[in-house]
This record gives structure tokens, C-alpha cells and sequence, in this order.
């Protein structure tokens, strides 16, 4: 019943769509030759030219919805990414018009301006519509109408983080009825979720019972049972779903592969691991680090002229710090420190009215210029303009120990800044917190999350108030 529902509301979106697709294309029309221009004058291909086209463009629009996942269910999907999908195939859709009027039949005669009207209109007409769509379902399933209950199958972390966020977010219209488990008591309540019995007793309840899904989130040590708790659900014809117990080892976004049919589950999937993703990165690195060097000579010579003229020993401090594949390379920053002993230096990170931080040097931990020497560091391929912050050999085997999964971050190239220090993470502040926020950098790196980290980097300023 469920499927057939969905059937038919699938089908009146792709009349909807089709409807809103023809009216953008005819309003797009009338616009550029009625209300930018006083007709189609002379020379102009005439209205029946041009509505011939629907009959491939709607076609093809639907087709592209489909392809870009426009007609799946909506109801935990975030609204950006319907909205994105739209614009995407919205824009293959003008391309593949563009180039089947323009070069392959080479009818040059239609109207440019149509065409990009079109594309603007049938974006803003289909987004508009999607987003009324999904407010007026959350605010029916708010009322508690279009709902779909759903049974829990083994009681775990699972289960637990599955019912936080169906009660977080009570316009998705997810009703979790129980959980079975033969671990847990029977009347065991968790947020108002009862467990009901034992796993025995699923065969008993789903012929019994109009649930709309099963959600198997079986703990760790009952996956023995997985096999046949799967064989009663595909027997009842319940439609199920998988939630595993060991998402603190995986990634939010699992990447798999298909090794010959045979799926295969990455505990941790990192995209510069790519090598087009590496090359990519490297060359934005090189040009940034080059560009870097340039606009900031002046203030790195004034610098320089400071640290020299204020306090005894080199200008450039060097210092070795874990890089790519836990190899060690010599980090380069001007020197804020009075000279000391290797041994001194290592003892302990700098604290607030440290007595060995110089007057020049405490300005230029603040305001991060310090840090300048480390685009030559970039230049030799020791680091990237953004990454995780690198660490200390001894901090480093310390942090292995204490903070689990901290080895990931030495699986890209340190950055000069990064994702966790753009949202606050810098100097004094919880590493735990700045591991979580590194492993999201690495686990969803793209270039233009990048670019944006360099953007977020400027406009939060350089100045530190944790430095010292």
C-alpha cells in the first residue's frame, strides 16, 4: 500500500514538473519578445518554433530529475541537496539544449536570451515549489498524519542515536512503536521507546502488526542472529533497513567498493588518497604558497629585522614536527622565543605570560605572522596551505595513546590553517574537540571546502587569543 502511495505521488510530481517546465519555457518566451521588447519583430522565429521545443524539453527535464534523484524519498534528505540537484540538472539540461540547437542541427535562430531566462525561471519555479512541498508535509506530519511506524530489532547504539534523531527532528514523520531484544527487560523504556520482548517474538508481531519498516540496529554481539531476523522481515514483505552497530569506527559517509560483486566497506575513507585529488591539492599549494610569498615579503622582511634587532640568536626557528605518513620534517617560524636548550624547548607548550616569549615575539604569536616562514615549508611539499595542524614527535606519541583515532590526521599533509582552527580550535583549547574537527576535513576534503577554510581563515583574522 505504502509503495503504491508512493507510486502515485511520484507519478503527480513528474506532471507537476512537467507543468512547471512548459510554463518556465513559455514565460521565458513572452518576457525577452513582450516585456523586454515590444514583439518578436522581424526576423524572429516564430512562437510555434519555439513551443515545438517541449516537446523535447520536458521529456528531457524529467528524465533529468530523475537521473539527479528529484522523485527519491524526501523525507530525511536536507532541502540544499533537493535544491542542488535541481540546479544541476537544470543545468545539464540547458548545456545538452544548447549544444543540440547550436551545433549539432545548427539552428542558430533561437533567441539566446530565451534559453537563460528559462533556465532562472524553471529553477526558481521548481525550488519554490519543492520547498511549499516540504513545509506542508512537516507541518501535516507534525500533526501526526503521513506518518510511518517503524520496530526496532536488537536494542544498542545504535538504536539509541536512530531514536535521538527521529525525535530531534519529528517532520521527518518516523514513529519508532518498540524494540525487541534478549538482552534488555521487557517494559525498558528508552525516551518513551518500549522494548517489547525478545527477537523471537518478530514473527509473531510482524504479521500481527501494519508496521511500515523494520530498522534492524542489532548490538555488536547479536550479529549471529542478523541472517535469519533478515529472512523473517523479507518474508512479512515489511520494507528493512540496516542501521549497524559500529559507526564510531566508520565514517559518516562509508565509501565502498565493488570488488566483483563482492561490497567492500572502508573504515575510514580519505579523499586526497586520490591521486587526482593529490595532484589537484599540491598545485593550489604551490601557486598559493608562491603567491603568499610575494604579498607577504614586505612583512616578513620587517619581520625578520625585528626578531634580529630585539633578541640574540636566529631569526628562523626550526622545529620537527609529524607530517604525511608520520614522517618527521623541520617546521619553520620566526623565532619569539629568547634562545634555550633543546631540552628546555621540549619541556612544555608556551603558557600565558610565558618569560620566554619576547616582547616582539608575543605580537607576532598573536597576530600569527609567526607562522609566515611555513609557506616556504608548503613551497617543499612538507605541508599544504590547509590541513591539521602538525604536532611534536613526543606530543604526537602521547596523543596516539590517549586519543583514539588521532593517527588518521597524519594521512594528508599538515596545513598553515584548518578547519579546526577556523572555528576556534587554536592554541590553549581541547585536542579531542580539534581531532573531531580535523577527521571531518579529511573524511570530507573537496577543494572548494578548502577555499573556504583559506576565506574563513581571513575573515576570522589572524590574531589568536589563545597564543602565547
Amino acid at each position: 500500500m505504502i509503495k503504491d502511495n508512493q507510486k502515485v505521488f511520484n507519478r503527480l510530481m513528474v506532471i507537476i514538473d512537467a507543468a512547471i517546465t512548459a510554463a518556465s519555457f513559455m514565460l521565458a518566451y513572452f518576457i525577452k519578445f513582450y516585456v523586454l521588447n515590444r514583439g518578436p519583430g522581424v526576423g524572429v522565429l516564430p512562437v510555434g518554433e519555439y513551443f515545438r521545443l517541449l516537446w523535447v524539453i520536458v521529456p528531457l527535464y524529467v528524465f533529468l530529475y530523475y537521473m539527479c534523484s528529484i522523485y527519491a524519498p524526501k523525507r530525511t534528505v536536507r532541502r540544499r541537496y533537493e535544491i542542488y540537484g535541481i540546479i544541476k540538472a537544470n543545468f545539464i539540461g540547458v548545456m545538452t539544449l544548447i549544444i543540440i540547437l547550436f551545433l549539432i542541427i545548427r539552428e542558430l535562430n533561437y533567441s539566446r536570451s530565451v534559453i537563460a531566462l528559462f533556465y532562472i525561471l524553471n529553477v526558481g519555479f521548481t525550488s519554490a515549489f519543492r520547498i511549499f512541498l516540504r513545509k506542508g508535509l512537516r507541518t501535516i506530519r507534525r500533526q501526526g498524519y503521513n506518518l510511518k511506524h517503524i520496530l526496532l530489532v536488537g536494542y544498542s547504539r545504535a538504536a539509541e542515536e536512530y531514536i535521538d534523531r527521529l525525535m530531534d527532528n519529528p517532520q521527518w514523520g518516523y514513529v519508532a512503536c518498540g524494540i525487541l531484544d534478549d538482552h534488555i527487560p521487557a517494559g525498558t523504556l528508552y525516551k518513551g521507546v518500549k522494548v517489547l520482548g525478545r527477537l523471537g517474538n518478530l514473527e509473531y508481531i510482524l504479521p500481527e502488526n501494519k508496521l511500515d519498516e523494520v530498522a534492524i540496529t542489532l548490538s555488536l554481539k547479536d550479529y549471529d542472529n542478523l541472517e535469519g531476523i533478515v529472512g523473517i522481515c523479507e518474508k512479512s514483505g515489511v520494507h528493512t533497513k540496516f542501521i549497524p552497530d559500529y559507526n564510531s569506527l566508520i565514517p559518516s559517509k562509508p565509501y565502498t567498493e565493488d570488488l566483483l560483486g563482492l561490497p567492500v566497506v572502508n573504515i575510514r575513507y580519505v579523499p586526497l588518497t586520490n591521486t587526482g585529488n593529490i595532484l589537484v591539492k599540491r598545485v593550489v599549494d604551490i601557486v598559493g604558497s608562491l603567491a603568499g610569498i610575494v604579498v607577504t615579503s614586505p612583512i616578513m622582511l620587517i619581520a625578520a629585522i625585528l626578531v634580529k634587532a630585539t633578541s640574540p640568536g636566529p631569526i628562523i626557528f626550526r622545529q620537527e614536527r609529524v607530517g604525511i605518513h608520520n614522517k618527521s620534517f623541520f617546521m619553520y617560524k620566526f623565532r619569539s622565543m629568547a634562545m634555550q636548550s633543546p631540552g628546555e624547548e621540549k619541556k612544555a607548550w608556551t603558557v600565558r605570560d610565558d618569560p620566554r616569549v619576547t616582547g616582539v615575539g608575543r605580537f607576532l604569536r598573536k597576530t600569527s605572522l609567526d607562522e609566515l616562514p611555513q609557506l616556504f615549508n608548503i613551497l617543499k611539499g612538507d605541508m599544504s596551505l590547509v590541513g591539521p595542524r602538525p604536532e611534536r614527535p613526543g606530543w604526537v606519541e602521547k596523543f596516539r595513546e590517549e586519543i583514539p583515532r588521532y593517527m588518521v590526521r597524519h594521512q594528508v599533509r599538515p596545513g598553515l590553517t584548518g578547519w579546526a582552527q577556523v572555528n576556534g580550535l587554536r592554541g590553549d583549547t581541547s585536542i579531542r574537540k580539534r581531532i573531531e574537527y580535523d577527521l571531518y576535513y579529511i573524511e570530507n576534503w573537496t577543494l572548494g571546502l578548502d577555499i573556504k577554510i583559506i576565506f574563513m581563515t581571513f575573515i576570522t583574522g589572524f590574531v589568536n587569543k589563545n597564543a602565547y
